[in-house]
């Protein structure tokens, strides 16, 4: 199946109106494997004719699944793993302290895909529960596909899924098998939420979330959607809170919102937050008076 140059440009303008996200020069040998199930589905012989359909809006559905199936929804369990590890030996462990009043945490996980990060996140707390009894530990999912989301919610992960990332002591202790796979336990689904939502849009409520991971999205997004992308997250993140990204995004060069944690590398504060970032040339700076 041939993909012609001014199909491609109508995709890849439908998916960037309608997610922000681009689908480059580079990236477009996607879109034949991406769409191959659907124009199966719907009887489409060619992507020409797909775009006839889509101009002419003969479907109004179509252009939705037409988009979440362009849509790169790659992801894992403990994903890298060292950016968990972080977390655990970091971040956590300060807001254990520093909430320990409130004995409330905030973590949202942005463009969370199938939920793979949210259920490792949730582990992360489950797997501790001395730690963080009579604690209330909100941990929201989000993601402009709304088939991902409904995936997300129910748990319910293939044998090659829950063996990406997953040992098998945590396999057996946290899923359950069923017909169709594996099924995350009543316990970790419902200690997480999910729900669709497009990062340029304002953050959902509630904001200051302690810790936001937005990891393996901005890289899609062009520089003026991906500098309202840096604000919006700075917005919803509260003032001593950590962003984190993927291992091949910054914030270098890309958002004055943001700069790097000089206590742990990989980790960003809001620079007009409460606790000191690290400059562009090394040097520490702090925007406000520390808490």
């Amino acid at each position: 199946m041939q993909v012609s140059d001014s199909s491609s440009r109508i995709l890849a303008g439908l998916l960037e109106a309608r997610t922000g996200q681009q689908l480059t020069m580079n990236r477009r040998w996607r879109i034949e494997t991406a769409l191959s199930a659907l124009l199966r589905e719907r009887g489409i012989s060619t992507l020409d004719e797909l775009i006839t359909i889509l101009v002419m809006g003969k479907e109004p559905g179509l252009s939705n699944q037409v988009v979440e199936a362009l849509l790169n929804n790659e992801t894992y369990f403990f994903r890298d793993r060292a950016p968990f590890d972080l977390l655990g030996r970091h971040a956590l462990p300060q807001l254990a302290t520093r909430r320990h009043d409130k004995r409330r945490i905030r973590i949202w996980s942005a463009g969370c895909s199938t939920g793979q990060e949210v259920y490792s996140l949730a582990m992360l707390f489950a797997e501790d529960p001395a730690k963080w009894h009579g604690w209330t530990v909100d941990v929201l999912g989000t993601d402009v596909s709304s088939t991902v989301v409904d995936r997300a919610r129910g748990g319910l992960y293939t044998q090659f899924e829950v063996q990406r990332g997953l040992g098998i002591n945590q396999t057996i202790k946290w899923f359950e098998e069923c017909v169709d796979g594996w099924r995350a336990v009543e316990e970790l689904r419902k200690s997480v939420r999910f729900q669709v939502h497009n990062l340029l849009e304002p953050p959902p409520h509630p904001a200051e979330f302690d810790i936001v991971l937005c990891r393996n999205v901005l890289l899609y997004l062009t520089g003026d959607k991906r500098r309202m992308a840096f604000d919006r997250i700075a917005s919803a993140l509260a003032p001593d809170g950590w962003l984190m990204l993927g291992a091949g995004e910054t914030v270098i060069g890309q958002t004055d919102r943001f700069g790097a944690d000089i206590e742990a590398r990989g980790l960003y504060r809001r620079t007009d937050g409460s606790v000191p970032v690290e400059k562009r040339g090394g040097t520490d700076r702090r925007a406000a008076s520390k808490a």
